[in-house]
């Protein structure tokens, strides 16, 4: 509280700082992978279009909103030393507004998964709580380079895809499509990884063990590209072995450029991970799209 009590200067959050915090930039992940759960499926989405636009809502603005409001509330005596302009140590939303604005989108959260039926519904629960225990006490899943990254690549990557997938079928997924999803979620902790660059000294100054912290960046950056690749490495040889040679070769061909783009990155890791996840993630979360096509035709195989 002393951050943000200290800072403010009206009652009140402001419009625009309330949007920041809830980040539409971090949306697309969630949003992409619940729509390569529609597509892996193989049912039309148009038959169900109402469904399919609420889980993209709820995925996107509504939950990972609410995970970033989260975090930020949780992170604001974090974020005072790695970036004092975010809206709450600012100041620019004052006082408690921070949790209070939190805990009205994990309400609504819940509201809106109940409409995506039981599969949806539960999807949701994990979520929500996922998000609260990656950034609260005394869970606080943040902490661990490990255990942090690799639970929000799940629900950045594979709960979405999951979600998407048994709303459009009401039911389990099949295990191609729950594998693929899994693997994906696995090379999203690389990810996370490299997203925690940009809060190293924050992190070293309140025991935030993020592999960048804990392994130093060169090694992190290494055991990121080591994870991405893999996952990739290992959804081409799935979908050999599925009959699905033309979209294993497409992903092949992006998981090469993104070597290059690794390659880059490796040699200045702390200043080429902004940079990296601009080119580098375009590229995985492309290969994703290909592999739900790929799994929506192994779907309609005889």
């Amino acid at each position: 509280m002393t951050v943000s009590q200290t800072l403010h200067s009206t009652p009140y959050p402001q419009p625009r700082a309330m949007l920041e915090l809830i980040k539409p930039i971090t949306w697309f992940p969630p949003m992409w992978a619940y729509l390569c759960g529609v597509v892996s499926v193989g049912a039309s989405p148009w038959a169900a279009l109402p469904l399919v636009i609420l889980g993209i809502i709820l995925a996107g603005p509504v939950v990972c909103g609410m995970s970033q409001a989260a975090n930020d509330w949780c992170d604001r005596h974090v974020d005072a030393v790695n970036e004092p302009n975010r809206p709450i140590p600012s100041g620019r939303i004052p006082g408690r507004w921070g949790l209070w604005i939190a805990l009205a989108m994990s309400v609504l959260s819940l509201v809106m998964g109940w409409f995506l039926g039981p599969w949806g519904f539960a999807a949701t629960v994990v979520g929500v709580l996922a998000a609260w225990a990656y950034s609260a006490e005394p869970v606080r899943l943040k902490r661990s380079g490990w255990w942090g990254p690799g639970l929000v690549g799940l629900c950045y990557e594979g709960l979405p895809w999951f979600t998407g997938a048994a709303v459009l079928s009401a039911g389990v997924p099949s295990f191609e499509i729950v594998t693929i999803a899994l693997l994906y979620a696995f090379g999203a902790h690389g990810i996370m990884t490299l997203n925690d660059f940009k809060a190293l000294e924050g992190d070293r100054q309140h025991g935030v063990r993020s592999l960048p912290v804990t392994l130093g960046p060169d090694v992190a950056a290494r055991l990121a590209c080591t994870v991405m690749a893999l996952a990739q490495a290992l959804v081409i040889a799935l979908l050999l072995v599925w009959g699905r040679p033309w979209h294993a070769l497409a992903i092949a061909v992006l998981l090469i450029a993104q070597f290059w783009a690794m390659k880059t990155l490796l040699a200045d890791p702390k200043g080429k991970a902004p940079w990296y996840n601009a080119t580098g993630i375009g590229m995985y979360v492309s290969g994703m799209m290909i592999a739900a096509f790929a799994l929506r035709s192994i779907g309609d195989m005889p």
